[in-house]
C-alpha cells in the first residue's frame, strides 16, 4: 500500500507540474507576443513594378527592403535588405509616420566626377508600413542639358566674332568712301569675315545632321578612290597656298557603305586640319588601306603635332589646342567633332597618334560590306546609359 500511495503522489506531482509549465508558456506568450507577419504585398504590385523604367525599392515598418530592382542594388542604393542611402531612410520614415507623399533631388556617388543625379519620390503603397521608393535617373538629361547651354554660348560666341567684324568694316568702308584703296583693302576684309561666318554656318548645319542617334536616312556604295580624289582636291588650293605637297597612297578599289557627301567632309576636314596645322613646304600624306576588316583612311601631316593631355579633348565641339593659331587658320573649332559624328555614323572610328614637333596621324576606320562594326564602334554610336532592368525581386525570405 505505501508503494502505491508513493507512485499516485508521483503521478498527481508530475500533472501539476506539466500544468504548471502550460500556465507559465500561456502566460509568456500573452506578455510576448509573435512578431507580426509581415504584410502581404498588393496582388499585381510586382508586374506593375517591372514596368517601371526606375529603380525600385519597397520598405516595411522595420525599415527592411522587401523588394528592390537590380538597378537600385547596382547603384549602391540597397545592400543585403537594408537602404543604404540616409536621405532615403529619412524620407521613408517620415512617410510611413504620415503617409504623405514625398519628392526630391539627391546626387549618389562616390566621386564629384562620377556623381549620378536622380529624381526620388517616395510614397505610401496603401498596406500597412510598407513604402515605395522610386529612383528615376536624370544624369544623362542633366549632360545633354549642359552640352546644350555650353553649345549655345560657343555657337552664340563664335558667331558673334565674324558679325562683329563685319559691321566694324562697314562702318569703316562708309567712313572711307573716298579711299577707292582703302574700301577695296576693306572689301576683301569683309569677304574674309564673311567666309568665315558661312563656313561656320555650314560646319553647324552638318554637325546638326549627324550627331543625332538616328542611323543614316540612306546607305549606298561609296568607292573610297572617289572620296580622296574629292577631298584631295578641295584642299588642293589652301595647300599650294602653303607649297605643301598632297601625297595620295595605298590600296585602290575599296567600297563602303555609306553617305559619300559625309565621308568628303570627314576626309577634307581632316587634310585641312593637316595643312592649316603644318609648316610651309611639308608634304600631308593621305594613305588607304585594309586593316582588321576595316577600310582606313590615314592622314599623316609634319605639323606642330598635339599635346598628349589635349589628345582626349581634340574631338569635343569648338574645342581648340591653340585658339590663338586657330583664328589665324581660320578653323570653326567644330571640323573633328564631325569627323568624329561621321565615322560613328558608319559604325566606325577616327583614331589619332600625334607627338609635338613631329607631326599628327589621324585615321578614319569604316567597315567593309562583309564585315559588321566592331563592339566599341557600336559603343560610340549610341550614348552610355546606366542599366535600368527593370525587373524586380523579392528580398523578404
Amino acid at each position: 500500500m505505501a508503494a502505491g500511495l508513493a507512485g499516485l503522489v508521483g503521478l498527481i506531482g508530475g500533472f501539476a507540474t506539466g500544468l504548471a509549465i502550460r500556465v507559465s508558456e500561456t502566460a509568456q506568450g500573452r506578455r510576448n507576443p509573435d512578431p507580426a507577419p509581415a504584410p502581404a504585398l498588393p496582388q499585381g504590385l510586382a508586374a506593375v513594378l517591372g514596368v517601371l523604367p526606375f529603380s525600385v525599392v519597397v520598405v516595411d515598418r522595420e525599415d527592411r527592403v522587401r523588394r528592390s530592382s537590380p538597378a537600385a542594388r547596382a547603384l549602391g542604393m540597397v545592400k543585403d535588405d537594408r537602404l543604404m542611402v540616409d536621405e532615403l531612410l529619412a524620407l521613408s520614415r517620415l512617410v510611413q509616420r504620415d503617409g504623405e507623399i514625398r519628392e526630391t533631388e539627391l546626387q549618389l556617388g562616390p566621386t564629384r566626377h562620377d556623381t549620378r543625379w536622380f529624381a526620388v519620390r517616395v510614397a505610401p503603397l496603401g498596406v500597412q508600413g510598407l513604402v515605395l521608393v522610386l529612383a528615376e535617373d536624370l544624369t544623362e538629361l542633366r549632360r545633354v542639358e549642359s552640352i546644350r547651354r555650353d553649345f549655345a554660348a560657343n555657337v552664340s560666341h563664335e558667331l558673334k566674332t565674324p558679325v562683329g567684324a563685319l559691321l566694324l568694316l562697314a562702318e569703316t568702308v562708309e567712313t572711307a568712301a573716298d579711299d577707292e584703296e582703302a574700301v577695296r583693302r576693306f572689301a576683301g576684309r569683309m569677304q574674309l569675315e564673311a567666309a568665315r561666318l558661312s563656313s561656320l554656318v555650314q560646319d553647324l548645319i552638318t554637325l546638326s545632321h549627324v550627331q543625332g542617334d538616328e542611323p543614316l536616312a540612306e546607305e549606298k556604295p561609296v568607292p573610297l578612290d572617289a572620296v580622296v580624289a574629292e577631298a584631295v582636291d578641295r584642299a588642293r588650293m589652301a595647300a599650294e597656298a602653303k607649297e605643301t605637297e598632297l601625297v595620295v597612297t595605298g590600296a585602290g578599289d575599296l567600297v563602303v557603305l555609306g553617305d559619300q557627301e559625309l565621308l568628303n567632309t570627314a576626309l577634307k576636314n581632316l587634310i585641312d586640319n593637316a595643312v592649316s596645322y603644318s609648316p610651309e613646304r611639308t608634304r600631308v600624306t593621305v594613305e588607304t588601306r585594309v586593316l582588321d576588316g576595316y577600310a582606313e583612311l590615314s592622314v599623316t601631316d609634319q605639323g606642330i603635332g598635339v599635346p598628349e593631355r589635349e589628345l582626349e579633348r581634340i574631338f569635343e565641339r569648338f574645342y581648340r589646342v591653340d585658339p590663338a593659331r586657330s583664328r589665324q587658320t581660320g578653323g570653326t573649332g567644330l571640323g573633328l567633332a564631325i569627323v568624329k559624328h561621321v565615322a560613328t555614323k558608319h559604325g566606325g572610328e577616327v583614331t589619332v597618334w600625334s607627338k609635338e614637333g613631329s607631326g599628327s596621324t589621324f585615321s578614319l576606320r569604316l567597315p567593309l560590306p562583309h564585315h559588321p562594326p566592331s563592339a566599341k564602334a557600336q559603343a560610340l554610336a549610341r550614348p552610355e546609359r546606366p542599366s535600368q532592368d527593370p525587373s524586380v525581386r523579392e528580398d523578404t525570405p
